[in-house]
């Protein structure tokens, strides 16, 4: 037992520290499974290369445009925050003194550690991040192009008389993971455009500047669960603040914004994934924050796919199902889908 867990605790030091390897290659795997079916079938009407050409072509579009679109909402905010941070001073002045004459010791020490120009360096942080992923996503294609060229064969290979029984296994799971990935990335990208659209229009309406911004923000940070909601949700309120000098405004946008996010977020995407997809809020709220620590904002958009992944894998085998049981909300669903029956028996 101790020998397990100091080599987990040593494998997960080499994936943190080697993340700029093991970071694009995971990121990869996760795409491979998402646009094989469309590898598949172009290559029963086109030869192989050409194939692949368009298949990487409409995957790299897709993800750069989502990279894109959240670089450029935080650049945009970056520009404002810039222009306008005398007004945030002012508020957080405002604020401080009225904390402080309540007799509320906590803003002292605020102040000595924060101020508006760590909220500028911040936004630019995060907006200079996000378009430093020229590196990564070179990597990615690279992985993507080899690992799409290897499908097949791979595929194969664990079906030969020497991979047996771990081959048919391996296999059977990769199936299982591709569906389940493809169906949440095709609920959870709907649910990121309606969620865009929606907050764009809001802010249109309530006269809140940078509209277009907080839409393409609260787009990309949807494929984040709980942490990009509510990143996408607390900065609109924080900018509404400064603008509109008034908290009752900043309150009225701040409720507004989550009411949005729950019907979308709450409501309407676990109707759509349905019960194959039901796993533990828990287990996804920790998979978000752990693999953000590991490997940054590439890992907090990939730490879902991980845990899915990671579920089936445990289901497939006797030892690790009560992990996948314990991880997973529908446990009797999820063992009959690896199975092969149907989940309702």
């Amino acid at each position: 037992m101790v020998g397990s867990v100091t080599t987990g605790i040593i494998v997960l030091a080499l994936l943190h520290v080697a993340q700029s390897i093991f970071a694009p290659l995971i990121f990869s795997l996760f795409i491979i499974a998402l646009v094989w079916p469309c590898q598949a079938a172009l290559q029963r009407w086109l030869p192989k290369l050409l194939a692949l050409l368009i298949t990487l072509v409409i995957t790299m579009a897709a993800i750069i445009a989502i990279g894109s679109s959240v670089a450029w909402g935080f650049s945009k905010l970056a520009q404002w925050l810039f222009l306008n941070a005398d007004r945030f001073q002012a508020i957080y002045i405002d604020w401080t003194s009225w904390l402080e004459g309540h007799g509320l010791a906590v803003a002292g020490p605020l102040t000595d550690r924060f101020d508006v120009s760590w909220l500028v360096r911040f936004v630019q942080g995060m907006a200079g991040r996000l378009n430093s992923f020229a590196g990564f996503t070179l990597l990615v294609f690279i992985f993507i192009m080899l690992g799409l060229l290897e499908v097949e064969d791979f595929n194969k290979r664990l079906t030969l008389p020497a991979a047996q029984p771990y081959g048919a296994r391996i296999l059977s799971a990769n199936r299982i993971i591709g569906a389940k990935l493809r169906r949440f990335m095709i609920v959870r990208t709907f649910a990121s455009i309606l969620t865009g659209c929606v907050v764009w229009l809001f802010a249109l309406g309530a006269g809140l500047e940078l509209a277009a911004a907080w839409g393409a923000i609260a787009f990309a940070l949807n494929y984040i669960p709980f942490l990009g909601p509510f990143v996408a949700t607390a900065l609109p309120t924080l900018f509404a603040i400064a603008q509109f000098d008034s908290w009752q405004t900043a309150v009225v946008i701040f409720t507004s914004l989550n009411v949005i996010q729950f019907i979308i977020g709450s409501y309407l995407e676990p109707r759509l994934t349905g019960a194959s997809l039901a796993i533990s809020p828990f287990a996804v709220i920790f998979a978000v924050f752990f693999w953000s620590f590991m490997w940054g904002i590439s890992g907090a958009f990939i730490g879902v796919p991980m845990l899915i992944a990671f579920i089936v894998y445990c289901a497939g085998i006797p030892s690790g199902q009560w992990i996948a049981t314990l991880l997973s909300s529908g446990p009797k669903a999820e063992a009959k889908s690896l199975s092969g029956q149907p989940a309702g028996e």
